[in-house]
């Protein structure tokens, strides 16, 4: 879910916004004018404006300047919204840095395709958020290999290949894998393969040239360029698609990037860091992977072990989530919650750790958190193979069981995931607005 900061001075455009944004899953903040906007920016720190051109006192392109005389433009991305639209408003609103120029109205599938694409932008490391939050906690044999594996991979520009489950914390890794190395201080950019749809991956990744497509109002420096002299994460990697792999490969090969609609490319100079939860050498055999891609981003593996196979790490994980959540107050876990906590499967992870400590710090009155405060890990009927889908339905109606089978699953990914609705799609392999779609088809609250 999002946080979208609406900016518009009528009224019913916004609640009618307000609507689509929550049917999408995301939350909607409404300001009816450009200082009232400016005011829920900085008190609310929304992941993506949505700005009206023509408002009464300071406008949209006022609120926009404003934001664009800040350091390094605007720090959140701007779509400005106008009822008029004409080359004059929408050249100035993206020299000013705006990520988007709609006109009204705007269609529900439209604010969805855009919202794919604006919250999965690749954007650069907020080095604020190093330190603490870079560490890879942990000192079980597995993981001491791990750490070791990144310091020697931080002492060459090879790339690196990270492979583990949803969860274990493949994009820290690549993080502390960066900061490690001596293009410390250089951009860190992510891109998530699976989460772009393929025919805008392209663009995402090399950019292009103003006219190159319909919508390509204005050039695009695509993720590699952003990444230049610094690290490039190629997340889910074994998700993209074989036409894009050969493209990818040819960059790889010549670390010559060409935006889409230009003709000529331009060098590059950065790492490559790819990271999958897919069995990459099981794809290529199936041939749904490029063996020769594969070779080349394989320089060096590093595999980060499930938290299943390394319960000595969990007692200290669980305490860092834990001090972490509850600051600036100070929580403990009693010996028994450690043991109910090593006792669990985890199949969410390290993330799935994290957020029941952030939901024991939240729940728990006391400043101890014993082992009768961890009751939600109980397994549910789910996990024991009874309730939803049984035994039963086997023999029974195939619609009816497929029907089970998913109501089950969805409703085991979302406990997992803590009710997180974006994390229990991409457990499930499924696109969020999917999920959406089966939680109202099935009843799931």
């Amino acid at each position: 879910m999002a946080r979208i900061l609406i900016i518009d001075d009528d009224a019913a455009f916004r609640a009618a916004f307000a609507e689509t944004l929550a049917y999408l899953g995301h939350e909607a903040i409404e300001a009816s004018n450009g200082r009232s906007g400016l005011d829920a920016l900085k008190r609310t720190s929304p992941d993506a404006v949505f700005l009206d051109y023509k408002m009464a006192g300071m406008d949209g392109i006022q609120v926009l300047r404003e934001l664009a005389s800040q350091a390094g433009g605007p720090a959140v991305p701007v779509v400005m919204l106008t009822a008029f639209a004409g080359s004059a408003s929408t050249i100035e609103a993206m020299k000013l840095g705006a990520y988007e120029h709609l006109t009204k109205p705007v269609a529900r599938h439209e604010i969805e395709e855009l919202l794919a694409r604006l919250l999965t932008r690749p954007t650069p490391l907020d080095r604020s958020r190093s330190g603490d939050m870079e560490r890879l906690v942990g000192n079980s044999p597995r993981m001491r290999e791990v750490q070791k594996l990144i310091g020697r991979a931080a002492a060459s520009s090879a790339s690196v290949l990270i492979t583990g489950e949803t969860g274990t914390g493949k994009e820290l890794l690549a993080r502390l894998l960066h900061d490690s190395s001596s293009r410390a201080g250089k951009p860190f950019v992510a891109v998530n393969c699976a989460a772009i749809p393929r025919e805008l991956l392209e663009s995402e990744l090399f950019g292009h040239v103003r006219g190159a497509f319909t919508g390509a109002i204005a050039d695009r420096k695509g993720s590699f360029r952003q990444a230049a002299g610094g690290t490039l994460l190629l997340d889910e990697i074994g998700d993209m698609g074989l036409e894009m792999q050969a493209k990818l490969l040819r960059v790889l090969e010549e670390r010559v990037v060409t935006p889409v609609g230009a003709t000529r490319g331009e060098p590059v100079d950065l790492r490559i860091v790819a990271a999958t939860h897919r069995d990459l050498p099981k794809l290529v055999e199936a041939q749904k992977f490029r063996q020769d891609l594969y070779f080349r981003l394989n320089v060096l593996p590093i595999h980060i072990p499930a938290l299943r196979e390394r319960p000595a790490d969990i007692a200290d994980l669980a305490a860092h989530f834990l001090a972490r959540a509850a600051a600036p107050e100070s929580m403990g876990l009693s010996v028994t919650a450690v043991k109910r906590l090593q006792a669990h499967p985890w199949p969410g992870n390290v993330r799935e750790l994290r957020n029941m400590m952030e939901r024991a710090a939240a729940i728990v009155p006391g400043n101890v958190v014993d082992v009768g405060d961890l009751a939600f890990l109980d397994a549910t009927p789910a996990e024991r193979g009874q309730g939803d889908f049984g035994l039963e339905l086997l023999s029974g109606e195939l619609g009816v069981a497929v029907e089970a089978l998913e109501r089950t699953m969805i409703r085991r990914a979302l406990q997992t995931c803590a009710g997180n609705r974006a994390e229990a799609a991409r457990r499930l392999g499924i696109h969020r607005q999917l999920l959406y779609k089966k939680l109202k088809q099935l009843g799931i609250d």
